[in-house]
């Protein structure tokens, strides 16, 4: 639905009265960790998936259940293990008895049927099991057989995974990773954090957190951030990153070009400024600033730069790339 810009300004109050109200409890229940915080918040919003990465211990999980704690919708959680199997997430045919005696098949739906789903470790599971999230976070449906059961709206998927401990792991595919609507990360605690955090983790009294927002008001916010407008100056400016950020090309920097072996495709375009309109409501403009594409190019190409054997051996950092790219 589009709205006009005197509409917009009643519903940008509103999404930014609730987003606050969501950033806030969030705070309450995690400490620091701003980034990560938005991020998730950003990708369940526009309705996207969110790859969170980080040392163990430094609330990657913890970030996902106080999400599912300040939404009155249904979350669950699946634990990859190298053993689990795609029917223990997407469900599979069970034989059921009626009260007449009569038996049936029916479909009994697994735990990626829930409006946020939170897969742990998801780099320890198996490619097979891996593959059968593809579709889920595609087409926010699950094929069985030649039956297609639609997953609930809003459906987020927040995927957490270790960068250290790579012994037994299973590196996500590309295809995979590129549909991830952002990636983050959680960063070790200040020491004043590390204060907070004993308060909170030792002492008697826990944080209390209240529901916010329901399936229905994050649908709406979902079209309210879709209707705030991208200058057509910036929608050239972005494109112009997906090209310089592409070895091949002539104009990417020779950082790109010595270090990178595949750059961002159409999907990192799209999610960068998906995420500069979500910034751009969420400080009440009905139009999309360069400092919105900004905020929004770390999450959506950190994980869409495809770093070559140079790039590997001489550790470089993905967000020194990005600098050079969103610079030149």
């Amino acid at each position: 639905m589009a709205y006009t810009r005197e509409e917009m300004t009643s519903l940008l109050e509103g999404f930014t009265a609730d987003y606050e109200k969501l950033e806030h409890e969030m705070q309450k229940g995690v400490v620091g960790q701003t980034e990560a915080i938005r991020t998730v918040l950003a990708a369940l919003i526009l309705g996207g998936h969110v790859l969170v990465e980080g040392l163990p211990g430094t609330g990657k999980t913890h970030l996902g259940t106080t999400l599912a704690e300040i939404l009155t919708m249904q979350m669950s959680r699946i634990q990859c293990t190298p053993d689990l199997m795609p029917t223990d997430i997407i469900g599979t045919y069970v034989i059921m008895e009626t009260a007449q005696g009569r038996r049936a098949f029916e479909f009994q739906k697994g735990p990626l049927f829930a409006n946020l789903v939170l897969v742990d470790q998801i780099n320890r599971t198996t490619p097979r099991t891996q593959a059968a999230m593809l579709e889920a976070m595609e087409q926010d449906a699950i094929t069985v057989s030649t039956e297609v059961f639609s997953l609930p709206r809003p459906f987020t998927l927040l995927a957490t995974q270790n960068p250290l401990e790579q012994e037994g792991t299973y590196p996500l595919p590309e295809a995979q990773v590129d549909r991830f609507l952002f990636q983050t990360r959680t960063l070790m605690p200040t020491l004043e954090e590390m204060s907070l955090i004993l308060q909170r983790s030792t002492g008697s009294q826990v944080p209390v957190l209240r529901r916010v927002v329901d399936s229905a008001r994050v649908l709406k916010m979902r079209e309210i951030v879709r209707n705030v407008t991208l200058p057509e100056n910036l929608a050239t400016m972005v494109v112009g990153w997906m090209q310089l950020s592409q070895p091949t090309t002539a104009k990417a920097p020779s950082l790109v070009k010595e270090y990178l072996r595949y750059g961002l495709g159409p999907r990192g375009v799209q999610a960068m400024v998906l995420g500069a309109k979500f910034f751009a409501a969420v400080a009440g403009r009905k139009d999309v600033q360069k400092e919105d594409l900004l905020q929004a190019a770390y999450p959506a190409m950190r994980h869409r730069l495809f770093l070559n054997f140079n790039g590997v051996a001489e550790g470089i950092s993905k967000e020194t790339i990005i600098d050079t790219i969103v610079k030149s």
